[in-house]
């Protein structure tokens, strides 16, 4: 049985004490699912989030993201957070400015910021590529983190950064680091549902490890979903379906009744 859900004080408590782990979920099921396999953390996207969602993932820590240019000024992420926090959010993942941040912060809101790759960001680092694979991007990552640090930020995702530079930076903050692709000497191992299940069709990044095969599964089922289509179609041209077990049933006074009021003209 799972313990209460840990709060922000109960997952800084734990850094460097043993490896957390978060998933990417999209779907009810993803979040169940992740529950009952002891994930630690999840991140979803705030629409998620709600009555069912919880009683999916009672005790997951659940960071709702603020997709990046989808809220303009730092009272459209401070209302969106407290909606996403009501909802069932613990805390929420920000790639806005600083100012936003320590915005939200003031208010009380737990922050989790991001350094690295950040997707959102990624034309001002050459794209989807590594950060920090020489002394002057690793010190800019670092630098982007104690700013993140300052403004009141308490986990920042740190998103394919060579496993090193990551280990020293995360060794040098009181911030959780989630990684994503950046090694095991940060707080939290973070990747995809879709690339653990293997449903991503697309690309799978370097770090990503597919444990199932569910674009297989889906492909079966799709082929399972036509022959059954075809069979209902066939059955329904040949007269084989309905048949009577189908039907609703009329006693024959009733019929009779019925077929003598049409007859007289009702």
């Amino acid at each position: 049985m799972r313990h209460r859900r840990p709060t922000v004080a109960d997952l800084l408590s734990m850094k460097g004490r043993r490896q957390l782990t978060m998933l990417r979920v999209v779907t009810l099921e993803e979040a169940d699912a992740a529950e009952k396999a002891g994930i630690d953390l999840v991140s979803v996207p705030p629409a998620l989030l709600g009555p069912a969602f919880r009683e999916a993932a009672p005790s997951v820590f659940a960071l709702p993201g603020l997709e990046y240019g989808d809220y303009v000024t730092a009272e459209d992420y401070i209302r969106a957070a407290f909606q996403a926090l009501k909802a069932g959010g613990d805390a929420v993942y920000c790639a806005a400015s600083l100012s936003t941040v320590r915005r939200m912060r003031e208010e009380g809101i737990p922050v989790c910021g991001h350094v690295g790759l950040i997707p959102s960001k990624a034309t001002w680092t050459g794209g989807f590529r590594a950060v920090g694979t020489t002394a002057a991007s690793a010190l800019e990552v670092w630098r982007q983190m104690k700013a993140l640090e300052e403004a009141g930020a308490f986990a920042a995702e740190i998103e394919v950064v060579p496993d090193c530079i990551a280990a020293a930076i995360s060794a040098r903050t009181s911030m959780l680091m989630l990684s994503m692709g950046a090694g095991t000497g940060c707080d939290a191992q973070y990747l995809f549902a879709e690339d653990v299940l293997g449903s991503n069709r697309g690309h799978y990044p370097r770090h990503a490890r597919t444990y199932r095969n569910f674009a297989a599964e889906y492909d079966h089922l799709q082929q399972e979903r036509i022959a059954a289509f075809r069979e209902f179609a066939s059955d329904v041209r040949s007269g084989a379906y309905p048949e009577k077990g189908h039907l609703v049933g009329v006693e024959q006074k009733e019929l009779s009744a019925f077929l003598a009021e049409l007859e007289g003209g009702c």
